[in-house]
């Protein structure tokens, strides 16, 4: 098997189709993938956690290899090493950081429409590592949240409140604002929501375009005395039914939200997304999940909203 490297047509929602050990696939935004190997060999981590395979050394770089299958799933499996080698790598740099995803093999790349991607029922296989679903050939795949799996197996950062380096009068002068929150994935809203509470802001939240931006309308229509004005949209881009960028896009047609503070906080880098970001009409994009970061480009525009 040679080494395939991924693109993407900016235009398109590209999904890699893949296997973890039975008949059913999964995918992944080829976005977040830098290429798909054979597995490489593995070096062994005394004490490591036992979802990750080991490390491989690839381009001067040491990766973990993390067991997809066994990070979500409750499976105890045991892979034998001509098992392991007989496996795919997807190299992935997410969040800022690059790891490689152990997966039994690679299907294909199939074009999709984020219209046609639904969130995850409570009552879906993995479900809590799911972020949406859609009917590929008459079969259900499901898309992986990376961002949970990463976070859990290789610890996710979090912020103390000793570690705000912010002047006391703009944590006062923020304090008690409200701040709209849409992430599809569970680690990365439990995350920011984290960053919201140590500064003392309230915030809503929602798990994709679409129903934020049924909230958005709710506030348009409704009375401004009674409701506590959105003084800031932190928005993923990458989720189901409706992406970030359209969901900006529709949010800027709202009299009410037209100038509002508009985050794209995503696990997605480079400067294609960006570019794209800001002529969805975003304001800002900031790759996650830096702590001290975030905090700071939140306070930062707080100060200057029209709600201060």
């Amino acid at each position: 098997m040679t080494s395939t490297t991924i693109t993407s047509d900016n235009n398109r929602l590209e999904l890699l189709l893949f296997y973890l050990g039975g008949k059913r696939r999964f995918g992944i935004n080829v976005l977040k993938i830098k290429e798909v190997i054979p597995c490489p060999p593995l070096h062994q981590l005394p004490a490591a956690n036992s979802k990750i395979l080991g490390v491989a050394e690839l381009r001067d770089e040491t990766l973990p290899i993390i067991d997809l299958a066994k990070a979500v799933s409750s499976t105890h499996r045991t892979l034998t090493d001509e098992q392991i080698q007989q496996g795919s790598v997807i190299t992935t740099e997410i969040n800022r950081s690059h790891q490689g995803l152990w997966i039994n093999g690679v299907d294909k790349i199939v074009l999709c429409n984020w219209k046609d991607i639904s969130p995850p029922s409570s009552g879906t296989g993995s479900g809590n590592y799911t972020t949406g679903i859609t009917l590929i050939e008459e079969e259900l795949v499901q898309l992986l949240d990376i961002e949970k799996v990463l976070g859990e197996v290789l610890g996710i950062k979090t912020i103390q409140t000793e570690d705000l380096h912010i002047e006391q009068s703009k944590l006062e002068a923020v304090f008690g604002k409200l701040v709209m929150i849409v992430d599809d994935s569970s680690m990365a809203l439990k995350q920011t929501i984290s960053a919201l509470d140590k500064l003392g802001l309230q915030h809503i939240s929602a798990n994709d375009g679409k129903v934020a931006l049924q909230i958005l309308n709710d506030y348009q229509n409704g009375d401004p005395h009674t409701m506590e004005p959105i003084s800031m949209i932190i928005s993923d881009i990458e989720m189901p039914e409706m992406d970030g960028y359209s969901f900006v896009t529709e949010a800027r047609k709202l009299s009410k939200f037209k100038d509002i503070h508009v985050l794209m906080h995503t696990s997605l880098n480079g400067t294609m997304n960006m570019q794209k970001a800001i002529a969805s009409g975003a304001n800002d994009v900031l790759t996650k999940f830096v702590p001290d970061e975030l905090v700071a480009k939140i306070v930062e525009h707080l100060m200057d909203s029209p709600n201060s």
